[in-house]
């Protein structure tokens, strides 16, 4: 199991607490019945994310992730990379009214739940994803405890 975090130039990596992370992502990945494999995390900006939208998705707009299986077909490994806009997940959430750093963490998540097999294009599947975020979410705050979620 190897987590790597990486940024575009004049991104900074966020202050996570890598430690609990990996503990955090490996216990959701065995809940959903997977190992944890190489995950690869990478910081960009809204241009960044968008044309990456654009060169990978032929969509023209803003998204906070993009999440990249490389995992082998029927395979029990999560493997992937995950691109994801601190600026989108920013102004998310302003948007949603929840502190950055939870917002963070939830897309940090939302992008491991999607190399476990969970989609979110149906409202049905957008309903499964958001409990599963949820529950995630709730698991992170135990092994957190009184600490904040960002290191400083």
């Amino acid at each position: 199991m190897k987590i790597n975090y990486f940024t575009e130039k004049n991104v900074k990596v966020p202050h996570l607490r890598r430690q609990i992370i990996a503990r955090w992502i490996r216990q959701v990945a065995n809940e959903m019945g997977k190992t944890l494999g190489e995950l690869s995390y990478k910081f960009t900006n809204d241009a960044g994310i968008l044309e990456a939208n654009k060169l990978f998705l032929n969509h023209d707009y803003y998204t906070d992730i993009l999440t990249f299986d490389a995992s082998s077909e029927g395979s029990e490994f999560i493997t992937g990379d995950v691109l994801i806009s601190l600026e989108t997940v920013a102004s998310n959430a302003e948007k949603f009214g929840v502190p950055y750093e939870e917002e963070l963490h939830r897309v940090l998540i939302h992008g491991v739940l999607h190399l476990s097999g969970i989609d979110d294009k149906t409202p049905e599947e957008e309903r499964l994803m958001h409990f599963a975020e949820d529950r995630a979410i709730v698991l992170l705050h135990r092994l957190i405890g009184d600490r904040p979620l960002l290191a400083d």
